[in-house]
């Protein structure tokens, strides 16, 4: 009936296991045989049931919390479950149109959007809601204003084509004219607006080493302030975290020292970054029961993850943090709406990435 690594199961033994996670996702509590014998529909004794959950025990597919008590799925009995004992539908319009609807309808910089998707997936699970924020230099350069500061520093201003905004400061060796601040703004806006902060940089490099360029000729004196300005920065990655606290009123993550640690990871965020970077990566969408994260703040909780993008480029990835006693037929299905409503929006800003 059950193969040595437990996932070639007859039909009358899946049918039971999934009755018992289903039953088990619903109320949290062991699922006992003659419970089973009413909610799975077959024409089975208590006693065959018995028999056919000790078997999945051994299998390490369900467990008894107590001996006289009746069982309840294991990580490996969920991950089985999820892979192969449900269907999953797609996200029924009337949901979808509410989705589409909270999330906003006007110009707003990609971190805007980024906090409202996060908090709509905490409202619509009730669990954690999580999204990467992409690196700036992800989207391209729309425009680039410098002011000229005391002691020959230069506020560089870059506005991006999210509509996001950032500030640096440039420490050069010595002074520039307002005209020469002007003559720079002019030659990188017309030469490099649309392009990447990366690609810039490189087309940049490539002008400086070439004797004679048209850089090197109309901007002498102020190539070290064009270099400077696109130099990489430290720290770029972010994650945005809502919802957090939805996670005290789950009964399976009431251990003090669990929610400690796990409200540790989101204060932390460097693990958490390092999972959603991975699952950025790949798309579609990406789950993880327990253990299978590889964080032990994360044992007790299942992350469900959807990669998103724009102009067929990967940004980043959204999800949802809760205990892995989870509705993942509706939870997975939010998840991956969730981000392709993100890329849609992504889409629409012209954002040519």
């Amino acid at each position: 009936m059950i193969l040595p690594h437990g996932h070639d199961l007859d039909a009358r033994t899946r049918r039971l296991l999934r009755a018992l996670i289903s039953q088990y996702l619903v109320d949290g509590e062991p699922v006992g045989s003659r419970t089973l014998a009413r909610s799975s529909g077959l024409d089975v004794s208590p006693a065959t049931i018995r028999n056919i959950m000790a078997d999945l025990e051994d299998a390490g597919l369900v467990a008894s919390p107590h001996t006289s008590s009746g069982r309840v799925p294991t990580p490996r009995g969920l991950r089985l479950f999820v892979d192969s004992l449900i269907e999953l539908q797609p996200l029924p319009r009337a949901e979808l149109a509410r989705l589409q609807s909270e999330l906003p309808p006007g110009p707003a910089t990609t971190r805007d959007l980024l906090g409202n998707v996060s908090t709509l997936l905490s409202a619509m699970t009730r669990f954690a809601g999580v999204v990467t924020v992409p690196r700036q230099a992800d989207f391209p350069l729309r425009h680039i204003d410098f002011v000229a500061l005391p002691d020959a520093r230069v506020l560089v201003i870059l506005v991006f084509t999210d509509n996001q905004v950032q500030n640096r400061i440039v420490q050069l060796a010595k002074p520039l004219a307002g005209g020469e601040l002007e003559q720079a703004a002019n030659y990188l806006n017309s030469h490099f607006a649309g392009l990447r902060v990366d690609d810039i940089r490189a087309h940049l490099l490539a002008e400086v080493r070439e004797t004679g360029s048209e850089l090197n000729r109309l901007l002498a004196s102020t190539v070290e302030l064009a270099t400077a300005s696109f130099a990489p920065q430290a720290g770029d990655a972010d994650m945005l975290v809502s919802g957090q606290t939805n996670l005290m009123a789950c009964a399976e993550l009431a251990d003090l020292q669990r929610l400690r640690d796990l409200f540790d990871a989101f204060q932390q965020k460097n693990e958490l970054l390092q999972l959603m970077e991975v699952c950025a990566k790949a798309p579609g969408v990406r789950l993880f029961i327990g253990e299978e994260s590889g964080f032990a703040a994360l044992d007790g909780c299942s992350v469900v993850t959807a990669s998103y993008g724009a102009q067929g480029r990967m940004l980043g990835a959204v999800g949802v943090i809760g205990p892995t006693r989870m509705a993942y037929e509706r939870v997975i299905p939010v998840v991956q709406a969730t981000a392709g409503l993100l890329s849609d929006a992504l889409n629409r800003v012209a954002v040519t990435l």
